[in-house]
């Protein structure tokens, strides 16, 4: 499954979480922080209220949200995790040797991960674009922004699981 840049793979379940925090997001909780802001609005003094700024910062955070949602599930590929064919792809799940520690991360959208403990590390950070197309046993290495290189052995690819 390739993909291009701009595409995101998420799972049905991940997908419709997105969307009822969306249709959330752009009713309820619109609606919630409008009456914070008018409440705060009314205690007087803009300037020196503490209460009214905090809400417009909130407000500026949920609108930012907002479209990051729409975005992302305007270009998202919706579909079951692909079946591991041993190559690392956006919605397995990798073991690797990173840095001489071994460690499990799913690759791809942080919102795929949902609840789950397991870390996610995108397909555009350093580490996901060094592993990309890489098979069991492969090994490569990157560089990390504080510019040291990293080395790295993919040990396992797996079927993400949801869990």
């Amino acid at each position: 499954m390739a993909q291009d840049a701009t595409v995101t793979w998420l799972t049905q379940e991940a997908h419709d979480r997105l969307a009822a925090e969306l249709e959330h997001l752009s009713t309820h909780g619109r609606e919630e922080i409008a009456k914070r802001i008018e409440a705060a609005r009314e205690e007087g003094d803009l300037k020196e209220n503490g209460g009214y700024h905090a809400a417009k910062d909130e407000q500026g955070k949920q609108e930012a949200r907002i479209r990051q949602l729409k975005e992302l599930l305007r270009t998202a590929e919706v579909g079951d995790a692909p079946q591991s064919t041993g190559v690392v792809e956006s919605g397995t799940v990798i073991t690797a040797v990173i840095a001489g520690d071994e460690e499990t991360f799913l690759i791809g959208s942080r919102e795929i991960a949902g609840d789950s403990e397991l870390d996610v590390w995108s397909e555009q950070s350093p580490l996901g674009a060094a592993i990309i197309g890489l098979k069991v046993g492969d090994k490569t290495s990157y560089t990390a922004p504080n510019g040291r290189e990293i080395a790295v052995e993919v040990t396992g690819v797996e079927t993400w699981g949801g869990q």
